[in-house]
């Protein structure tokens, strides 16, 4: 499928969901030449007009005006993870592209109506993260590309904490299906992989839980008891196409670790990758035979780069290229942890019915060129 948003012109953008995490795109579209925002729309008429009235030449509209407006080209999906695939679905609709928040959707079962919706109306479709496209995963990614290390052998991705509660106020979602770490921080983490190391043809997975129920631990619930629905420590084994072994470690019954967010280990080397939750960081390289690890200058990537950088990127693929964070890629993830989470109910392995391409490396560039004054 070609590239429908492939112009010269600003990206004209709607955004549907004004929580918390819109900060962050507000702060990058400012930055971004390549995208034009026109709209919001909340469920609460409040949080969209604050947004407006914050942002120049923005209105603030109705979930369904929004769908309707012609000047939208695409929808940026902000809304929880339930109503991912039902936002996106009738942005579809309308004949608009989608851009959402990761996960694609609650379910692969969704996410593939998504995608197959998208394609029968030739409308392009993206997904978070986007830290991928930083210059933390892209210089890893250049310096496997160039051989620093040899030929990959096996990775592991390290996410430990002893949970949300205790910095979230209502961290319940956290705690039932749906939830749990990960689906929760997974994407990035086996985004990142897919990335580095290609995509992914079957898996392994064991999981467990420590506590029946979480204590919150701030706001004007602390105290309050959140029932455990879900395991709240898992690990998988993820094979790659190319024969490489990622092992995932995803847990908040661990209280801290010091094991890299992402190394990569390799025939004559290894790489530190920073934390794939952020767009930048340092990577290291230990070379055999070097006498210790040495930190590799920034080679490729989005510099500066932050949450919305994914839909310029998009808005600029070549037409007839899938985007580097596109809806493959986001399917295929969701995929993977889908399949970790049933293999450790059932004990056998799980095969992966997708595949995604390998995305192509961001070269070193620089993307933000007008800042947009606030109001």
């Amino acid at each position: 499928m070609g590239n429908p948003l492939e112009t010269d012109k600003p990206l004209n953008v709607g955004i549907i969901g004004c929580g918390a995490i819109i900060a962050q795109y507000l702060t990058n579209f400012r930055r971004l030449d390549a995208i034009n925002l026109v709209a919001v729309a909340d469920l609460d008429p409040a949080r969209a007009q604050a947004v407006a009235d914050s942002y120049d030449g923005v209105r603030a509209l109705t979930v369904d005006e929004l769908l309707a407006a012609d000047d939208v080209e695409l929808v940026l999906n902000l809304t929880i993870p339930a109503a991912h695939a039902d936002i996106a679905l009738k942005a579809i609709a309308a004949g608009k592209s989608v851009y959402g928040e990761k996960p694609l959707a609650a379910t692969t079962a969704e996410a593939r109506q998504v995608l197959d919706a998208a394609a029968a109306a030739g409308v392009a479709v993206g997904c978070a993260p986007d830290t991928v496209l930083g210059t933390g995963i892209q210089t890893a990614r250049k310096a496997i590309d160039d051989g620093l290390i040899g030929a990959p052998v096996s990775a592991t991705a390290t996410m430990a904490t002893p949970g949300h509660e205790r910095w979230h106020p209502n961290p319940d979602f956290y705690y039932q299906p749906g939830g749990g770490p990960l689906l929760d921080m997974g994407p990035y983490y086996v985004s990142a992989l897919v990335t580095l190391l290609g995509p992914v043809v079957s898996v392994v997975g064991a999981a467990s839980h420590t506590r029946s129920e979480r204590t919150i631990g701030s706001g004007p619930r602390e105290g309050q008891k959140v029932p455990v629905g879900i395991d709240s420590h898992v690990t998988g084994v993820l094979v790659h196409a190319s024969g490489a072994l990622s092992t995932l470690f995803m847990s908040f019954d661990a209280v801290k670790t010091k094991s890299p967010n992402i190394e990569i280990h390799g025939e004559t080397g290894s790489l530190i990758v920073p934390d794939p939750n952020y767009f930048d960081g340092d990577v290291q390289l230990f070379a055999l035979g070097a006498e210790d690890w040495e930190t590799l200058p920034v080679s490729a990537g989005y510099v500066d780069s932050g949450r919305g950088f994914g839909i310029a990127d998009l808005a600029g693929t070549p037409s007839g290229t899938e985007p580097r964070a596109g809806g493959q890629l986001a399917f295929h993830a969701l995929e993977v942890m889908e399949s970790v989470l049933e293999s450790a109910k059932s004990g056998q392995a799980v095969a992966i019915k997708s595949t995604a391409v390998r995305p192509a490396m961001v070269e070193l560039a620089e993307l933000t060129n007008a800042v947009r004054a606030e109001r």
